[in-house]
């Protein structure tokens, strides 16, 4: 993908970004996305295990996604934070790195920059 920073490479791999149900949609994902999500990673010095990148609009439905997830834009991750030190470092960098929209689940947050929502603010599963 074309525009992704040199650290993106470092951090993360193309597949962690696949819908589960289509090889290759990684290429769905907004590259300015992806660069702000690396540079939270490069803020946190932890590492940031996607568990959900971009849906289509099946898979989003098979796991409950609302109608309009971001997901399915390519503007939205889920990363894996089982403890609360590690909610407290991916949150603290995604704030850092200008992420406004994010959700707080007992094992995992999601970050968006979707540009069709444009509030700040934090919400909870």
């Amino acid at each position: 993908m074309e525009g992704l920073t040199r650290a993106f490479h470092m951090f993360f791999e193309y597949g962690e970004f696949d819908s589960p149900d289509e090889k290759g949609s990684y290429q769905q994902m907004s590259v300015p996305f992806l660069n702000k999500l690396t540079k939270a990673r490069e803020l946190a010095a932890i590492g940031f295990k996607i568990t959900s990148g971009y849906r289509t609009p099946e898979h989003n439905e098979k796991v409950g996604g609302v109608p309009n997830s971001s997901h399915t834009l390519g503007h939205a991750v889920d990363i894996y934070a089982p403890t609360s030190r590690q909610k407290y470092i991916i949150i603290n960098s995604l704030l850092q790195a200008g992420f406004n929209r994010i959700g707080v689940a007992k094992n995992f947050i999601h970050v968006d920059d979707d540009p069709s929502k444009n509030e700040d603010v934090i919400w909870t599963y």
